[in-house]
């Protein structure tokens, strides 16, 4: 087991999800404020959900013996409206789903690790076809229509 390998795998994720959570609270918050509330409860729902995978990652870094690292968020735009908040965020699931699949397949001599990552992985998966089937739905009724289900 190379503990050094699985200590930046964890680390890279925890920082960028640490940015995605943070950012997808912010977002739940625009959205609650433009009357969305059930599609801004679900942002600041997953917000709170990915805290916990950073928390289990973080855990599982100090039982390897790393050392914790915070390296500060980027500035990423927030976006106002829901139907284009979902498709950006849709390509950064999709880059991050595959980013996933190539992680895992190097923690496979780490059994903990890698089963920490796998869960994430599954759990990054429903997201992306949630945000999937949202856009299909859009697609279908129509952008006002989907809006409206949201309120």
């Amino acid at each position: 087991m190379d503990k050094q390998k699985s200590i930046e795998a964890l680390q890279f994720f925890a920082t960028g999800l640490t940015e995605g959570a943070l950012v997808h609270k912010l977002q739940g918050q625009i959205f609650k404020a433009q009357g969305f509330e059930k599609l801004g409860q679900k942002y600041i729902d997953h917000f709170n959900e990915e805290m916990e995978w950073v928390e289990k990652f973080v855990e599982r870094i100090l039982d390897l013996g790393g050392d914790i690292k915070f390296d500060g968020a980027k500035s990423r735009e927030l976006i106002s409206n829901p139907i284009d908040y979902i498709k950006a965020d849709l390509d950064i699931q999709k880059a991050g789903v595959d980013l996933l699949y190539k992680c895992c397949e190097g923690l496979v001599n780490d059994p903990t690790t890698y089963e920490i990552m796998v869960g994430y992985l599954k759990d990054e998966e429903e997201d992306l076809y949630w945000s999937q089937g949202a856009l299909e739905m859009i697609e279908c009724i129509g952008a006002q229509n989907w809006l409206l289900r949201q309120l």
